[in-house]
């Protein structure tokens, strides 16, 4: 009899102890990927507080980030700009700005923001390709900004999303130039779709800004810097949960395995001092890619800051590396 109180009272301990893992990765998935659970946890603000402290903050980059914004405010003023929508295969509705070059052109350029950004994020970039004669395409990717979604897709729902915005722009322009420029998750995304079975051979380069290897290094390093807790064995469980409740698995979103396939002429951007995304990171992206390629490492930049710190080696890198694929 005592043993089978023994008995008892451990398998308890251990079901209790399972329920409250299982809770705590439920938390975890949620409180990194599900907006609206992160703003019930004011998740928002502390990423961003915190992304500002990890920042640089030099004189040069504050004055550059204001004049380009200025410059795009500007810009914004006399563009003529649409809200456009499409309908992804599980029912969401994305959006996305779109800015018409003023001549008739068959450049595009497709802007992918990071993790839980927003399109006006990029509004800058979009303005300086706009100038240089593109048609832009700005989306808010999957549950972020005005798009709908249930989990953010670390690049990897996302890149499948893009595929219905290349469609609209093949839809206007049949012969178009698509180059693809994504910021952080936004470049994941980019470097994804170019390692796809089938790949646009409308897609004719890839500008990728402070990209990350794979959303699996970069969960565990996120779980252990914002919760405090190691990487294994959460980071695993929370891949289970996530296929079960997102239906993708975090180490399916592997930029690092997309580049190793694709023949899309990738630049490849990082700020070295970038604390965030370590700049090893695109490093071993560069050193990976199977494609015709180029690195620039902007130093004293930290994440997302390269075009602030020095936006004439920034705008003119990409000006001349297009210059090779785009006619």
């Amino acid at each position: 009899m005592r043993k089978t109180k023994v008995i008892k009272a451990v398998f308890y301990t251990v079901f209790i102890f399972f329920i409250l893992y299982v809770i705590l990765v439920y938390f975890l998935v949620s409180a990194c990927l599900v907006p609206s659970f992160m703003d019930r946890l004011n998740a928002f603000e502390d990423i961003t507080r915190k992304c500002y402290a990890e920042q640089v903050q030099t004189t040069d980059i504050k004055d550059n980030r204001s004049k380009l914004l200025a410059d795009t405010a500007a810009w914004l003023e006399t563009v003529n700009r649409n809200k456009i929508s499409v309908q992804t295969t599980d029912g969401y509705t994305l959006i996305a700005a779109e800015f018409a070059a003023e001549s008739d052109s068959s450049k595009w350029v497709l802007l992918l923001h990071g993790y839980t950004g927003w399109k006006e994020e990029m509004y800058q970039f979009a303005y300086w390709y706009n100038e240089q004669g593109y048609h832009v395409l700005v989306p808010d990717l999957r549950c972020q900004g005005e798009s709908e979604g249930d989990f953010i897709g670390m690049g990897w729902t996302d890149h499948y999303d893009c595929e219905l915005w290349i469609g609209y722009i093949l839809s206007n322009t049949p012969d178009a130039q698509i180059v693809l420029h994504g910021q952080s998750m936004g470049a994941a995304a980019a470097l994804i779709m170019t390692g796809a079975e089938k790949p646009s051979d409308h897609i004719v380069a890839v500008v990728s800004d402070s990209a990350y290897t794979d959303a699996y290094s970069m969960f565990g390093d996120k779980i252990t810097e914002w919760f405090g807790l190691p990487a294994f064995p959460f980071v695993d469980s929370a891949c289970l949960m996530l296929r079960a409740r997102g239906g993708y698995n975090l180490r399916d979103a592997s930029a690092l395995r997309a580049v190793e396939k694709s023949t899309v002429p990738t630049l490849f951007i990082h700020g070295a001092e970038d604390k965030m995304i370590d700049v090893e990171m695109s490093h071993s992206l560069y050193e990976a890619a199977s494609c015709e390629k180029e690195l620039l490492i902007v130093e004293g930049a930290g994440h997302g800051q390269t075009q602030e710190k020095n936006p004439e080696v920034y705008y003119g890198t990409i000006e001349d590396f297009l210059a090779e694929y785009v006619r």
